[in-house]
């Protein structure tokens, strides 16, 4: 059971969408797939799931060539799309019977029932789509994905919609299926990346600039750390850029401070002397290794 995408193309007349990208994903991996908007990954996405043909590439599905067999490679896949496109005068359950129908499985009422409890669907489960907030609309997106019990899910901002606890209860729906499936989401909300995924794909104009385990990214630049002062004062930053092995201020709520440095410990001191200096009163100071989304920020931006 896995994901081959190779030296996968897309391109919309000189603009390449998607450019040369490959990377291979097995059974048993929760895999997080970022990149700013308009980076290709919804693109990606469509292609691997069959809906959008490639310029040039390959994409195997658990053996199978979605270009060559694209009906047989769906199959295996569950995909919950951005759009997310529903039937709004349909009943939840009505919905699913017919993308059970589609699939053709064989005990529908049975699955409809475990995959309405797997999403937790079951407090909205007797009202009709159109009725539903967004949250429960992604959720039904969600059902429809997992109702034929597809080896492979694909998803797209799974998340999109949801209030926090709602997002708890999906990023255990998601690590729950990664057990026994291949699972490849993209999100904006990086906090639910770190807490669900080891590996993570990210690409930047089309292009793959990453591909590892969360924790070898975080090693790429351990040396680089975050030191987070807090003022009871209201202090200038400009003072703080001068700190020695200070690389980069910048400035939080209630006069805290984020300051990047290859040496916390130079800084910390400083931040001390600082203080004594200028009749400062620190209320906080911690220092954090570098966060997913310092990682994202340097390897999409110039």
């Amino acid at each position: 059971m896995s994901i081959e995408v190779k030296n996968l193309l897309k391109q919309y007349g000189e603009q390449k969408a998607v450019n040369d990208i490959s990377f291979t994903i097995n059974k048993g991996e929760i895999v997080g797939f970022l990149g700013p908007n308009g980076a290709g990954k919804s693109t990606t996405m469509k292609m691997i799931t069959g809906y959008l043909q490639p310029d040039a590439g390959e994409i195997i599905i658990t053996g199978i060539d979605v270009r060559k067999h694209p009906l047989e490679a769906k199959k295996k896949i569950g995909y919950l799309p951005e759009s997310n496109a529903l039937y709004y005068d349909m009943y939840i359950r009505e919905y699913l019977a017919f993308i059970g129908d589609v699939h053709k499985i064989s005990n529908p009422r049975s699955a409809i029932n475990q995959v309405i409890e797997q999403v937790r669907l079951t407090p909205e489960s007797k009202k009709k789509i159109g009725q539903l907030s967004k949250g429960y609309k992604q959720r039904v997106g969600l059902a429809a994905a997992l109702l034929h019990d597809p080896e492979v899910l694909i998803l797209d901002e799974p998340a999109s919609g949801l209030d926090p606890n709602q997002i708890v209860e999906i990023r255990q729906v998601i690590k729950e299926q990664g057990k026994n499936k291949l699972v490849l989401f993209s999100s904006h909300i990086l906090q639910e990346v770190e807490a669900i995924c080891d590996r993570i794909i990210i690409i930047n104009k089309g292009k793959l600039v990453a591909d590892d385990k969360l924790i070898n990214l975080q090693n790429i630049n351990k040396n680089i750390q975050t030191v987070i002062v807090q003022f009871a004062e209201t202090v200038d930053k400009t003072l703080l850029e001068q700190l020695k092995d200070a690389e980069k201020v910048e400035g939080m709520l209630n006069a805290g401070f984020q300051i990047q440095t290859s040496n916390p410990d130079a800084v910390r001191k400083g931040l001390l002397s600082l203080a004594l200096e200028h009749n400062l009163n620190i209320v906080s100071l911690q220092t954090q290794n570098q966060s997913l989304e310092k990682i994202f920020q340097s390897l999409t931006t110039n």
